[in-house]
C-alpha cells in the first residue's frame, strides 16, 4: 500500500493537481477543497515550508522545481518561512465546513497556521 492517496487520478494528474493546490495555498494562505485533497496538499506544503526555512540556494531550487509561480516562492522564502522559524512542523490546519451540495464530499478549509 502506497504512502499516499491516489485520489482517483493517474500519477501525472495527481502530481499536477497537488502542485496547483500547494501553489494556491502558499499564495492565498487559505484554500477550500475536499478533505482527502487537503490532507495530501498539506503534506506537500509542509515539506515546502521546511525547505524554505533552510533558506539556502539549493532549497530555493528544490522549491522552484515543485511550486509553479516564482512570486509565490519569493513570498514563501521572504514572508512565510521566517514566521515558522521557531516551529518544528504543523504549519497547516484543516477546518471542516461540511458536505458539498452536489456530491456530498466533505469540504474543508486548508490554511496556514
Amino acid at each position: 500500500m502506497p504512502g499516499y492517496k491516489k485520489l482517483g487520478r493517474d500519477s501525472a494528474h495527481r502530481k499536477s493537481m497537488l502542485r496547483n493546490l500547494v501553489t494556491d495555498l502558499l499564495r492565498e494562505e487559505r484554500i477550500s477543497t475536499t478533505n482527502d485533497r487537503a490532507k495530501e496538499a498539506g503534506r506537500q506544503a509542509e515539506k515546502m515550508i521546511t525547505l524554505a526555512k533552510r533558506g539556502d540556494l539549493h532549497a530555493r531550487r528544490q522549491v522552484m522545481a515543485y511550486v509553479y509561480d516564482e512570486d509565490v516562492v519569493k513570498k514563501l522564502f521572504d514572508d512565510i518561512a521566517p514566521k515558522y522559524a521557531d516551529r518544528n512542523g504543523g504549519y497547516t490546519r484543516i477546518l471542516k465546513l461540511g458536505p458539498r451540495q452536489g456530491d456530498c464530499a466533505e469540504v474543508v478549509f486548508l490554511e496556514l497556521v
